[in-house]
């Protein structure tokens, strides 16, 4: 379990692929604290450490986690938001996060709000129930946000600048994917109301 407070961020060193799984080599701040079968959540993905070498590790995606994130578009020299596990006796900065990324949304507008800044994301609804409310919570690239604005396909979050420096949200511009994971306490209810 996570809380979507980015700890770090890593760079992508190595990408290799092997049949229909994608193991990327990563390094970050903490690599000397990892351990293997570590899980770590990268841009909100809950990945499990399969091998450290030196100032690296390496982590594998398999077809299912690339087919529904954005993981698949990284390349070397990308930046990475990291998150490693909730310990038990930790503050809970931010909300429920599992590491299980619903769906990709796409970065519709970012607008400069002489001081924070507003971005403002699209996705496709899905029978699951992924919604959103206004001052409800979402997880983008593995960051707990605010909801400012919600609509049936869209919904917007304000950034201040703390978070858009130190997380890849300062990467991201229109037209770019990114990963979702909506609220998991609104799933459960918008599920319950569909039977």
């Amino acid at each position: 379990m996570f809380t979507g407070i980015i700890e770090a961020q890593a760079e992508v060193v190595a990408i290799r692929d092997e049949q229909a799984n994608r193991h990327f080599t990563l390094r970050c701040p903490f690599t000397q604290e990892l351990k293997i079968d570590q899980s770590v959540a990268h841009n909100g993905v809950c990945l499990t450490v399969v091998a450290i070498e030196d100032s690296t590790y390496t982590v594998t995606a398999i077809a299912e986690t690339l087919s529904r994130t954005n993981l698949g578009q990284l390349k070397p020299g990308d930046k990475v938001n990291l998150e490693r596990c909730l310990l038990a006796n930790s503050r809970y900065d931010g909300h429920i996060v599992q590491g299980h990324v619903d769906q990709v949304g796409i970065c519709e507008e970012v607008t400069d709000q002489q001081g924070s800044w507003l971005f403002r994301f699209s996705y496709q609804p899905q029978a699951a129930g992924n919604v959103t409310v206004e001052k409800g919570s979402i997880c983008v690239n593995g960051i707990s946000l605010t909801v400012v604005e919600s609509g049936a396909d869209f919904f917007s979050v304000a950034i201040i600048p703390y978070t858009y420096e130190f997380t890849n949200l300062h990467t991201v511009k229109p037209g770019d994917q990114v990963n979702l994971e909506f609220d998991i306490i609104g799933k459960y209810v918008a599920r319950l109301l569909q039977k």
